[in-house]
Protein backbone atom coordinates (compact mmCIF):
# COMPACT_ATOMS: atom_id res chain seq x y z
CA UNK A 1 0.00 0.00 0.00
CA UNK A 2 1.39 3.51 -1.07
CA UNK A 3 1.11 6.59 1.41
CA UNK A 4 -1.82 8.06 -0.67
CA UNK A 5 -3.85 4.58 -0.24
CA UNK A 6 -3.06 4.41 3.36
CA UNK A 7 -4.48 8.62 3.47
CA UNK A 8 -7.88 7.45 1.10
CA UNK A 9 -8.78 4.33 3.28
CA UNK A 10 -7.83 6.45 6.25
CA UNK A 11 -10.30 9.13 5.30
CA UNK A 12 -12.60 6.51 4.01
CA UNK A 13 -13.07 4.30 7.14
CA UNK A 14 -13.89 8.12 8.52
CA UNK A 15 -16.83 8.60 6.16
CA UNK A 16 -18.38 4.95 6.11
CA UNK A 17 -17.89 1.60 4.26
CA UNK A 18 -14.71 0.44 2.22
CA UNK A 19 -13.54 -2.86 0.32
CA UNK A 20 -10.66 -4.89 0.69
CA UNK A 21 -9.77 -8.69 -0.28
CA UNK A 22 -9.70 -11.09 2.10
CA UNK A 23 -8.39 -14.86 1.62
CA UNK A 24 -11.28 -15.83 -0.42
CA UNK A 25 -13.57 -12.73 -1.71
CA UNK A 26 -13.97 -9.22 -1.22
CA UNK A 27 -15.24 -8.09 2.26
CA UNK A 28 -16.87 -5.26 3.28
CA UNK A 29 -15.85 -3.42 6.17
CA UNK A 30 -15.80 -0.10 8.22
CA UNK A 31 -14.68 1.15 11.56
CA UNK A 32 -16.43 -1.20 14.28
CA UNK A 33 -17.41 1.79 16.56
CA UNK A 34 -19.40 3.34 13.86
CA UNK A 35 -22.60 2.32 14.07
CA UNK A 36 -24.01 4.32 11.23
CA UNK A 37 -21.16 2.43 8.78
CA UNK A 38 -22.12 -0.88 10.21
CA UNK A 39 -26.04 -0.36 9.46
CA UNK A 40 -24.96 0.72 6.20
CA UNK A 41 -23.52 -2.72 5.53
CA UNK A 42 -26.02 -4.25 6.37
CA UNK A 43 -28.59 -2.49 4.37
CA UNK A 44 -26.51 -3.03 1.48
CA UNK A 45 -25.99 -6.68 1.84
CA UNK A 46 -29.36 -7.16 3.15
CA UNK A 47 -28.53 -8.96 6.20
CA UNK A 48 -30.50 -8.94 9.08
CA UNK A 49 -28.95 -7.90 12.36
CA UNK A 50 -29.05 -10.84 14.52
CA UNK A 51 -26.73 -12.72 11.99
CA UNK A 52 -23.74 -10.18 13.54
CA UNK A 53 -20.64 -10.07 11.39
CA UNK A 54 -16.80 -10.76 11.70
CA UNK A 55 -13.62 -8.28 12.82
CA UNK A 56 -10.29 -9.25 11.59
CA UNK A 57 -8.03 -7.55 12.70
CA UNK A 58 -3.74 -7.68 12.04
CA UNK A 59 -3.03 -9.22 15.86
CA UNK A 60 -4.97 -10.08 18.80
CA UNK A 61 -4.69 -7.06 20.43
CA UNK A 62 -6.04 -4.95 18.05
CA UNK A 63 -9.55 -7.12 19.07
CA UNK A 64 -8.70 -6.35 23.05
CA UNK A 65 -11.63 -3.77 23.12
CA UNK A 66 -14.21 -6.08 21.52
CA UNK A 67 -12.91 -9.95 22.64
CA UNK A 68 -13.98 -9.99 26.55
CA UNK A 69 -10.26 -11.47 27.09
CA UNK A 70 -10.78 -12.33 30.65
CA UNK A 71 -13.93 -14.77 30.01
CA UNK A 72 -10.93 -17.24 28.11
CA UNK A 73 -9.82 -19.59 30.88
CA UNK A 74 -5.97 -20.29 31.07
CA UNK A 75 -6.91 -24.00 29.92
CA UNK A 76 -8.56 -23.00 26.37
CA UNK A 77 -6.09 -20.10 25.46
CA UNK A 78 -3.74 -22.42 23.35
CA UNK A 79 -6.85 -23.50 21.55
CA UNK A 80 -7.79 -19.81 20.81
CA UNK A 81 -4.49 -18.68 19.80
CA UNK A 82 -3.47 -22.13 17.98
CA UNK A 83 -5.54 -20.86 14.96
CA UNK A 84 -3.87 -17.61 14.36
CA UNK A 85 -2.87 -15.83 12.00
CA UNK A 86 -5.37 -17.75 9.51
CA UNK A 87 -8.02 -18.02 7.69
CA UNK A 88 -10.06 -19.61 10.95
CA UNK A 89 -12.98 -17.19 12.53
CA UNK A 90 -13.37 -17.58 16.26
CA UNK A 91 -16.34 -17.08 18.29
CA UNK A 92 -14.98 -15.86 22.17
CA UNK A 93 -16.89 -13.86 24.70
CA UNK A 94 -17.68 -10.40 23.41
CA UNK A 95 -17.46 -7.07 25.83
CA UNK A 96 -20.31 -5.71 27.61
CA UNK A 97 -20.57 -2.57 25.37
CA UNK A 98 -19.83 -3.85 21.73
CA UNK A 99 -22.30 -3.07 19.19
CA UNK A 100 -25.47 -5.48 18.76
CA UNK A 101 -24.62 -4.91 15.53
CA UNK A 102 -21.27 -6.99 15.73
CA UNK A 103 -22.69 -9.24 17.76
CA UNK A 104 -26.14 -9.95 16.46
CA UNK A 105 -27.58 -10.01 20.00
CA UNK A 106 -25.10 -12.28 21.21
CA UNK A 107 -22.70 -12.53 24.26
CA UNK A 108 -20.05 -13.42 21.62
CA UNK A 109 -18.42 -11.82 18.49
CA UNK A 110 -16.85 -13.46 15.72
CA UNK A 111 -13.16 -12.45 15.26
CA UNK A 112 -10.24 -13.28 13.29
CA UNK A 113 -6.31 -12.66 13.01
CA UNK A 114 -6.05 -12.82 9.60
CA UNK A 115 -2.93 -14.20 7.76
CA UNK A 116 -3.57 -12.49 4.13
CA UNK A 117 -1.07 -9.98 4.14
CA UNK A 118 -3.29 -7.02 2.02
CA UNK A 119 -5.77 -7.27 4.84
CA UNK A 120 -3.55 -7.37 7.30
CA UNK A 121 -1.60 -4.66 6.37
CA UNK A 122 -5.05 -2.59 5.43
CA UNK A 123 -5.76 -3.43 9.46
CA UNK A 124 -2.24 -1.94 10.73
CA UNK A 125 -1.56 0.71 8.62
CA UNK A 126 -5.40 2.02 9.77
CA UNK A 127 -4.11 0.77 13.33
CA UNK A 128 -7.54 -0.94 13.82
CA UNK A 129 -9.53 -3.97 13.20
CA UNK A 130 -12.09 -4.24 10.38
CA UNK A 131 -15.74 -5.15 10.11
CA UNK A 132 -15.74 -7.81 7.53
CA UNK A 133 -18.38 -9.53 6.07
CA UNK A 134 -18.24 -10.35 1.94
CA UNK A 135 -19.19 -8.24 -0.75
CA UNK A 136 -22.41 -9.13 -1.82
CA UNK A 137 -26.06 -8.70 -1.54
CA UNK A 138 -27.93 -11.72 -0.02
CA UNK A 139 -28.05 -14.18 -2.45
CA UNK A 140 -25.92 -13.02 -4.75
CA UNK A 141 -22.37 -14.79 -5.37
CA UNK A 142 -19.57 -12.82 -3.19
CA UNK A 143 -17.64 -10.55 -5.27
CA UNK A 144 -13.45 -11.99 -5.99
CA UNK A 145 -12.70 -8.88 -7.93
CA UNK A 146 -12.57 -4.71 -7.14
CA UNK A 147 -14.59 -4.83 -10.76
CA UNK A 148 -17.12 -7.15 -9.05
CA UNK A 149 -17.53 -4.90 -6.14
CA UNK A 150 -18.26 -1.92 -8.05
CA UNK A 151 -20.74 -3.58 -10.29
CA UNK A 152 -22.31 -4.83 -6.98
CA UNK A 153 -22.41 -1.36 -5.15
CA UNK A 154 -21.40 1.25 -7.07
CA UNK A 155 -20.99 4.13 -5.83
CA UNK A 156 -22.33 3.50 -2.22
CA UNK A 157 -18.59 2.53 -1.30
CA UNK A 158 -16.14 5.11 0.43
CA UNK A 159 -13.32 3.51 -0.96
CA UNK A 160 -12.33 -0.38 -2.48
CA UNK A 161 -8.36 -1.24 -2.21
CA UNK A 162 -7.50 -2.49 -5.68
CA UNK A 163 -5.66 -5.98 -4.94
CA UNK A 164 -6.18 -9.26 -5.18
CA UNK A 165 -7.70 -11.92 -3.05
CA UNK A 166 -6.07 -14.83 -1.62
CA UNK A 167 -5.86 -18.25 -2.59
CA UNK A 168 -8.81 -20.11 -0.37
CA UNK A 169 -11.28 -21.89 -2.29
CA UNK A 170 -14.42 -20.83 0.46
CA UNK A 171 -14.51 -18.49 3.01
CA UNK A 172 -12.91 -18.61 6.50
CA UNK A 173 -14.03 -21.67 8.68
CA UNK A 174 -16.08 -20.68 11.57
CA UNK A 175 -15.21 -22.13 15.43
CA UNK A 176 -15.91 -21.94 18.62
CA UNK A 177 -12.87 -23.18 20.14
CA UNK A 178 -14.13 -23.02 23.93
CA UNK A 179 -16.93 -25.22 23.02
CA UNK A 180 -15.28 -26.62 20.05
CA UNK A 181 -18.94 -26.22 18.20
CA UNK A 182 -18.27 -25.66 14.03
CA UNK A 183 -20.20 -22.63 12.64
CA UNK A 184 -19.20 -23.09 9.25
CA UNK A 185 -16.83 -25.54 7.45
CA UNK A 186 -14.26 -23.75 5.18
Amino acid sequence: MTPDDITSAREALLEGVIAYPTEAVFGLGCDPTNDTAIQKILDLKQRPVDKGLILIAADYSQLLPYVDDQAIGQDKRFSVFSHWPGPTTLILPARKFVSHLLTGGRETIAVRVTAFEPARELCRKLGTPLVSTSANPAGEEPARTADEVRAYFGDALNWIMDADVGGAAAPSQIIDPLTKKVFRQS
